[in-house]
């Protein structure tokens, strides 16, 4: 087997490498024999236990039930056939992976077939290790499906390389395009075959090299490798695009200078100069023209010099190929000689059938075949027969591109996530190509990247997103592309709840809690920078997303600065415990009460800063004796939400769920018997900031936007400390963040956008607290570049007041419509800001008359493209025009339809526009046979290009010669028209019957006095029978003027008539005969035909010789040929001139005309002659060949 593989090395060249070596399957299943009634058994063992095996028949899959038996036991596999009957016997296959192997199964009658099966047993593979078993006849290897793409113009080389080691034989490739064109016979100017062989290593190397690749190079090739009994195949296909043009390089100018050379130096017939040059210039002519396969060129020459003979039963023939699109209909079309003859239609040799998609017509010499709905199985070879002849051809069916119907969408992600881009093809199956800022994406040995096919969705997988895998991700099929931003951002943790400064009493428990966005993040506590570690009265405790320390039975030596640090972030969360220590001495009299605010480090001037909807809960500790009640305002009564409670010795304020309305000074009043305390505390709530305002886009430029917007009208209570924004595309639903780090300003030029796709803006706002909420999204904008300049800037004319300009379209547009063009000019020696615009606004031509011009001035002119993104670079002539008219002579642009003579019919309208070139305007003057044109005979109109001939209706006496002449004072230029108006011809003359016998009538006339003004090109006979004077017609377009009417019926009296005929139509009137003529009644004998018996039989003829063959010794071997005779000749086999025929070692076999001598198992004893004798009565004829056993 060959296993073929494809390298793609660099842009210019293919490398196509075929070696030697097995396949997936270690051990293959072998063609058997056997007998009806019997059984048999097919083994087959894969390199790998776990491969996947199917078996088929005919290319249909088989499984397991009554007839078929299969088994797989690691990697071994087997198909047991059972009650084997003669429709068993077929062509099977075993399929794993890419690897395929066929198989027959050869059924003989049980008396005539004793012998064992022709493969060799299993022991016969381990008995040579050091040789490979032969495939099964007809092997072949299914290669994978390759595109290869390459620029207009470009060369690009294909090379096969196969192994020799093994080989005995140098092995022969053929190259195919499509599925039966050999390119052996196409090599010379653009297509080159090579070979070398490699001594050293045992390599052959075959090279097909494409030298300036044209559009219609693309296709399907296939490369077939066979030595001896091996075979083996690979299909790729070659697409050829339009190369990018680089920077500054004018494609279109390219394109002109290419039709020029087309024009000047067409491409040559080189095997038109072969077939009329002599043989022995036929080296000299291949080097000419770059053609080295001298071999394969006179293979050509001679099969050309046999098809220049002409067919007889086809006047048009098939073309060599067809291409049709996949579901449309196609129509192939031949002509032949005869109308009646039969057509046969074939299919890759098959004979095709009328049916719904395949459809015969059959109209005149014309015969059609119309292929509806076309599909992949349509691609083949047609045929159509007509008796021995045929004309073949090859019909390609294209499939349609795979468009993408759902794009890519733009992603951000979280450093570490899982990514999925996702885009959908319209169809299923279809081979997609994933690029990475332009670099194709592979599956690496890592496995960082994942391809997924889900029907017609097509997957890219990241398994862990890093920041190197940020970038423009595309997606690109042979109909389209699609491409999308990925942007991977490190995570940052956010902080729900900050730990809060604690004051507390001896003996009691504090707590200190903060709660983060990542429930998976750990961290560490510390007292004064040093580590808290935990013992019997401190816990520290971790609870999805809280954190807590808890600290009981609080001593002196607690208090500090407490701080918690997450891990792997570079911030903390700090707070500070106070110890409360309170000393009352008992004092028998009443003290008044007390709030000691001043003892949490507050004093009645301080401020209290709550977050909105955060829980603001202050312990303030209160003394005096009795213990005090606490009194609440009449405005915190009020508000439901302020709650002040009363413990042993400590007065608790709460504001559950604070917002921007519970922000004031609320005071505090404690009393008891002795007296009462008052405490204001003031709270202000802090929030995220309103939204921006709705941002504006400033300016757009091809990849990027400059934006604008205005601060919130509300900051939150904290100061603005910068915005975040954000962008997606119109049509998606994801919205990417554009910077991480608050921005300062209100103005932001946002890049690395896609030009032409719509996209929207919104801003965040942050401050201390948080972020705010988005703003409205901005109004729609595409990212646009303004065009390229416009080429080409060129005088069209010039007169004393006005100028025309032309130009050529920018070579880059862009995605933006181009709106117009914008001229301007400026006298020569104006400063360059001076310049005047030639026209209100812009214009969609690319020319314009600039009018109201000063003659003499000396002006330069440029012109400017714009578009939404506004002017594009101007392009200017190469130097100021002075205002003033050229003169310039009087040429007349005679067209080609009027320089021959000019024919119409009576009645007629005549329009001829005749342009002519002078300036200044010349003088026009007509002529009819050299007299001036009156203005009742014709009406002429001039113009300053071009003058109009009208003849509304047209006479017989319009026909004449017109003479133009232009003339620009003594200068001027002529023409004439020739104009031929013709008319109905007028009667023959003189219609006599000149004789009449049997059922003939001789007839005679003369033309007509007025032809119409043309010439007389026949005649119509017509015949009539004077009992229903019915008119029929005898003869049409009847030359001569003498006919012979015949076929007319016994008994009969006729009279006839005859009308003239020129290129307007029928004359008006005939000519009748005055005299009729009767056909007399006379006896007819009837005589009945003889023939002839044909004589069928003909003498054996060998059509297909034997060929000279070397075999292989142990292994069946066949020899065939083909032979014809009428009757059928009796055949002997001979070696070495000896009877073979009762021979047992020895096996012929005859089915329609071909004839089969197989060889079971040749040693180098049976090598020598073999003939084949055929005799019959009308002859006899012997073929023989050399066979060599080795």
């Amino acid at each position: 087997m060959i296993p073929v593989s494809l390298l793609q090395l660099e842009p210019a060249r293919l490398i196509l490498l075929v070696q030697y070596k097995f396949s997936a399957f270690t051990k293959k299943p072998k063609t058997q024999e056997a007998a009806e009634g019997s059984s048999v058994l097919f083994e087959a063992e894969t390199e790998k236990p776990d491969a996947k095996v199917k078996w088929q028949c005919n290319s249909k899959e088989i499984s397991s039930g009554d007839k078929f038996a299969i088994t797989a036991n690691g990697n071994k596999h087997s198909l047991a056939i059972t009650d084997i009957t003669k429709e068993d016997a077929s062509v099977y296959a075993v399929i794993a992976g890419g690897s395929k192997v066929k198989f027959e199964l050869k059924v003989v009658e049980p008396e005539k077939s004793p012998a064992p099966p022709a493969a060799a047993p299993a022991g016969d593979e381990t008995a040579a290790p050091g040789q490979d078993a032969p495939p099964a006849e007809g092997e072949l290897l299914s290669s994978s499906f390759y595109t290869v793409s390459h620029s207009f113009g470009g060369n690009i080389t294909f090379v096969a390389r196969v192994n020799a080691e093994s080989l005995l034989k140098k092995p022969t490739i053929k190259w195919f395009k499509g599925k039966w064109m050999d390119l052996a016979s196409k090599s010379g100017k653009h297509l080159q075959l090579k070979e070398v062989y490699d001594r050293s290593t045992k390599v052959y190397m075959f090279e097909m090299q494409i030298i300036a690749a044209k559009p219609n190079f693309a296709g399907a090739y296939r490369c077939e490798v066979s030595s001896r009994d091996k075979f083996d195949s690979c299909n790729f296909e070659l697409s050829v695009h339009e190369a990018n043009a680089a920077e500054g390089f004018d494609i279109r100018a390219a394109f002109r200078r290419t039709a020029v050379q087309v024009s000047t130096e067409p491409d040559l017939d080189v095997w038109g100069i072969l077939c009329q040059a002599p043989a022995s210039e036929y080296e000299k002519i291949a080097f000419q023209h770059g053609i080295t396969d001298l071999r394969g060129m006179l293979k050509r020459l001679k099969k050309m010099k046999k098809e220049q003979k002409k067919s007889e039963a086809f006047l048009k023939k098939l073309d060599p190929a067809y291409q049709v699109a996949k579901g449309h209909k196609i129509k192939l079309a031949v002509e032949v000689a005869n109308p009646d003859v039969e057509v046969k239609w074939l299919k890759n040799g098959q004979d095709i059938h009328p049916t719904g998609r395949y459809i015969f017509e059959s109209v005149g010499n014309m015969r059609y075949l119309t292929i509806n709905h076309c599909s992949l199985a349509d691609d083949a070879a047609y045929c159509c027969v007509v008796g021995e002849e045929k004309c073949t051809t090859e019909l390609f069916v294209k499939e349609p591109p795979v468009t993408i119907v759902k794009n890519l969408e733009d992603q951000m992600v979280m450093n570490g996530e899982r990514v999925e881009l996702e885009c959908e093809v319209s169809e299923e199956g279809a081979n997609v190509k994933w690029e990475k800022d332009g670099v194709e994406l592979t599956r690496d040995e890592s496995f960082k990247y994942r391809f997924k096919k889900d029907g017609c969705k097509h997957i890219l997988i990241i398994n862990e997103a890093t920041k190197e895998d940020c970038g423009h991700y595309k997606v690109k099929t042979n109909g389209g592309e699609s491409m999308a931003e990925l942007l991977v951002q490190e995570k940052e943790l956010e902080v729900y709840q900050s730990i809060a400064d604690l004051t507390v009493k001896a003996k009691d428990q504090a707590v200190f809690k903060c709660e983060v966005s990542d429930e998976n993040v750990r961290g560490t506590w510390y007292k004064n920078g040093v580590q808290v570690k935990p013992d019997a009265r401190i816990n520290i405790t971790h609870i999805g997303r809280n954190h807590k320390l808890t600290i009981d039975e609080v001593k002196p030596e607690d208090e500090g600065d407490y701080t918690f640090v997450p891990d792997g972030y570079a911030f903390n969360l700090s707070a500070k415990l106070n110890f409360l220590e309170v000393k009352i001495d008992y004092v028998p009299r009443q003290d008044p009460p007390k709030i000691h605010l001043d003892c949490m480090g507050r004093t009645s001037d301080s401020t209290i800063v709550v977050v909105a909807g955060n829980k603001l809960r202050l312990d303030v500790p209160i003394t005096g004796d009795p213990a005090p009640t606490v009194v609440r305002s009449s405005d915190m009564c009020l508000v439901r939400k302020v709650h002040v409670d009363t413990t042993k010795g400590h007065c608790v304020f709460t504001i559950e769920g604070a917002e921007r309305q519970d922000e004031g000074i609320y005071s505090v009043v404690v009393r008891n018997p002795a007296g009462e305390d008052t405490a204001d505390i003031n709270v202000k709530v802090v929030d995220v900031p309103d939204p921006p305002q709705v941002p504006r886009i400033l300016s757009v430029g091809e990849d990027s936007c400059v934006v604008q917007w205005d601060p919130p009208l509300f900051d939150g209570g904290q100061p603005i400390i910068g915005y975040v924004l954000e962008r997606k595309k119109v049509k998606s639903y994801r919205w990417m963040r554009l910077n991480f780090d608050p921005y300062l300003e209100t103005t932001y030029e946002a890049k690395r956008m896609i030009e032409g796709v719509q996209y929207e803006m919104r801003v965040y706002a942050v401050n201390s607290i948080g972020m705010s909420r988005h703003s409205p999204a901005s109004q729609p904008f595409v990212p646009v570049a303004p065009t390229s300049e416009p080429i080409g800037l060129c005088v069209d004319d010039i007169s004393d007041t006005s100028i025309s300009l032309k130009w050529r379209p920018p070579e880059r547009i862009g995605s933006a419509e181009l709106e117009g063009y914008g001229v301007e000019y400026c006298k020569e020696g104006s400063k360059s800001d001076e310049w005047i615009p030639a026209m209100q606004g812009l214009t969609d031509r690319t020319s314009l008359i600039v009018r109201g011009l000063t003659t003499g001035d000396k002006l330069q002119f440029r012109v400017r493209a714009f578009n939404m993104a506004g002017p594009s670079a101007p392009t200017a002539l190469a130097q100021p025009v002075t205002i003033r008219e050229i003169m310039q002579r009087p040429k007349i642009w005679l067209p080609r339809s009027l320089r021959q003579t000019l024919i119409r019919k009576v009645g007629d309208t005549v329009n001829l526009m005749i342009p002519f070139q002078g300036k200044p305007r010349p003088k026009v003057t007509w002529s009819k046979d050299g007299e001036p044109l009156k203005p009742t005979f014709a009406s002429v109109r001039n113009s300053d290009l071009d003058t109009i001939l009208f003849i509304r209706k047209t006479d017989r006496m319009h026909s004449g010669k017109y003479d133009l002449q232009v003339q620009i004072e003594n200068v001027e230029d002529t023409a004439c028209v020739n104009l031929q108006i013709v008319d109905l011809p007028g009667p023959p003359e003189a219609l006599k019957i000149m004789d009449v016998w049997g059922f003939n009538v001789a007839l005679e006339w003369k033309p007509p006095k007025d032809n119409g003004n043309c010439e007389i090109t026949g005649y119509s006979v017509q015949k009539a029978d004077k009992k229903t004077m019915e008119w029929f017609t005898v003869f049409e377009q009847y030359r001569r003027t003498n006919c012979i009417a015949s076929d007319l019926i016994m008994g009969n009296e006729y009279v006839f008539r005859v009308f003239a005929i020129n290129q307007v139509g029928l004359s008006d009137e005939a000519c009748n005969t005055k005299d009729s003529a009767y056909i007399q009644k006379t006896g007819i004998a009837y005589k009945p035909p003889s023939y002839k018996d044909h004589d069928f039989s003909e003498a054996p003829k060998f059509t297909h010789p034997l060929v000279n063959r070397s075999v292989i010794a142990g292994y069946n071997a066949t020899l065939s040929c083909s032979v014809r005779g009428i009757p059928k000749p009796k055949v002997t086999w001979y070696k070495n001139k000896m009877d073979i025929t009762n021979e047992a070692k020895y096996r012929m076999l005859s089915k329609q005309g071909i004839l089969t001598l197989e060889i079971r198992k040749p040693c180098t004893f049976d090598g020598g002659v073999y003939t084949c004798k055929a005799v019959n009565d009308s002859g006899e004829d012997t073929v023989e060949c050399k066979l060599e056993p080795q």
